[in-house]
């Protein structure tokens, strides 16, 4: 068993540098890999099951409020990047040029996409002519180029996958309630699949996207106390409308400018399910997510009928709608269990001579690591009923670090001190000043995160100049 355990021991303990830690999980696991390309990653087989498995879930989610997939181009122009002012300045540090064309210089510059607002405003524009053409609901899975200087795999790389809403709506209103629907879309999907607890929120206008009239986040924490952007919903209100002129025809026949939307969530969500729930085992992936929910292991393997008895179990549980593999290669057990374990199973089905002569079998949960005997009797519908418990353990436990890595501060003294030896979310009242929220990274090095729709009065004075507060916010030190 100690050589099997070398499987783990190349995974560097996360309290003794999380960043490798990450790093090891990431690699060992096999869910991407560095390339050739600089700044790029090969997300592996299985790292896109687990973007598969996201994709597949919230691609549900957002067809049962309306949404539409489709696709538009790759490439932007120039010209059309540049019809939105704030939009273009906001994205320019990033944006990819292509300049040729074969062997010919194009006569224009064309952009790798970043993001597509400026694509769909240009569609829309063309498409949509009455109030009868409204709303339209549009989503795009793709990949996008954004030119960073600094990558990590998942967290951040120059081509990342990602889904992008883009949707015109007839009245300012419309297109406010469908901002709001599709933020809390991104948190109830977080929260009941991904089993990480988030605070819903607006960014401050600093913050927000660029060229939106708002912006709403939820944001995440991780294990080492850092915050993620998990998810963003922008309301762009009529602005790019009126840049790209997108009129309709209203039913007083007058024409006006649709109100539009845009939201997103990327394959920094993998990221996030490791820092939030890994160990130094490695991964722990939420039952609703995991593209392996069980693994049957069978042990002592050459014994008669242990074989058999094991891929019997492996069908019954496939036949009641369970994501199940059987492990039947010819590795030792014990290294069968510490892989499993490395690659975040939610659960091990253990069976041997003695567990068939009992009928009985061992479950082994992932998250705690608590065995159980279970009877083979109506083995299904344990294992349903234990996948459950564990997915809500797991979004207990990461909502339990979460709160007892939040820290209400009144003074910069407290922030400062509490952002150096606390890392977690810092709670503090803020007057609205830009200047303060500058001040405040500048000595403490963390950012507004988001004011939380779910307010708190904790002082009346804001932490930084002690002018009358306005908000309360959630500060952090973010990736």
């Amino acid at each position: 068993m100690a050589d099997d355990k070398k499987l783990v021991k190349e995974i560097t303990s996360m309290d003794e540098d999380f960043a490798q830690w990450y790093t090891d999980i990431v690699r060992k696991a096999e869910l991407c890999d560095y390339t050739s390309v600089k700044g790029c990653m090969v997300i592996r087989p299985a790292g896109y099951a687990i973007w598969e498995a996201i994709q597949q879930n919230l691609d549900a989610r957002f067809k049962a409020t309306g949404v539409q997939n489709c696709s538009m181009p790759l490439f932007i122009p120039e010209s059309l990047l540049q019809k939105e002012k704030d939009h273009v300045e906001g994205f320019a540090p990033e944006v990819a040029w292509v300049t040729q064309g074969g062997l010919e210089p194009l006569q224009e510059r064309l952009c790798v996409r970043p993001t597509s607002e400026t694509l769909f405003c240009d569609y829309y524009a063309r498409t949509v002519h009455s109030y009868r053409d409204l709303p339209q609901n549009l989503n795009q899975w793709c990949s996008v180029v954004r030119w960073e200087k600094t990558t990590r795999p998942f967290l951040r790389s120059r081509e990342f996958l990602w889904q992008e809403g883009h949707t015109v709506h007839a009245t300012a209103e419309e297109a406010q309630e469908r901002t709001e629907m599709m933020l809390n879309v991104y948190a109830d999907f977080c929260e009941e699949d991904l089993a990480i607890p988030v605070v819903r929120g607006q960014k401050t206008d600093k913050e927000k996207f660029a060229g939106a009239v708002a912006t709403y986040t939820i944001e995440s924490l991780m294990h080492d106390g850092k915050a993620l952007q998990s998810g963003t919903s922008h309301n762009f209100g009529d602005g790019f409308a009126r840049a790209f002129g997108m009129q309709f025809q209203d039913r007083d026949n007058s024409l006006k400018y649709m109100h539009q939307t845009s939201w997103g969530m990327t394959t920094r969500m993998i990221g996030a399910i490791i820092m939030v729930h890994g160990d130094d085992s490695g991964l722990k992936l939420p039952p609703h997510i995991a593209p392996t929910q069980v693994i049957v292991i069978p042990v002592q393997m050459n014994k008669e009928g242990v074989l058999e008895k094991a891929s019997e179990l492996t069908e019954s549980l496939k036949a009641a709608g369970i994501r199940v593999k059987l492990d039947d290669s010819d590795r030792r057990p014990g290294f069968k269990f510490a892989d499993c374990e490395m690659r975040g199973i939610p659960l091990r089905v253990e069976i041997g001579p003695k567990d068939i002569a009992a009928e009985q079998c061992v479950l082994v949960r992932r998250d705690s690591g608590e065995k159980i005997t279970a009877s083979l009797d109506n083995l299904a519908a344990t294992v349903t009923e234990l996948l459950e418990t564990i997915q809500r353990d797991m979004y207990e436990r990461a909502k339990a670090h979460r709160e007892a890595h939040t820290y209400d501060v009144q003074t910069m003294e407290e922030f400062a001190d509490t952002v150096k030896n606390r890392p977690g979310f810092v709670r503090a009242m803020w007057c609205g000043c830009q200047e303060c929220e500058d001040k405040i990274k500048e000595q403490t090095g963390a950012t507004s995160r988001c004011i939380p729709f779910r307010q708190e009065q904790l002082s009346d004075t804001c932490v930084c100049c002690g002018k009358p507060a306005t908000k309360m916010v959630y500060w952090g030190v973010a990736y």
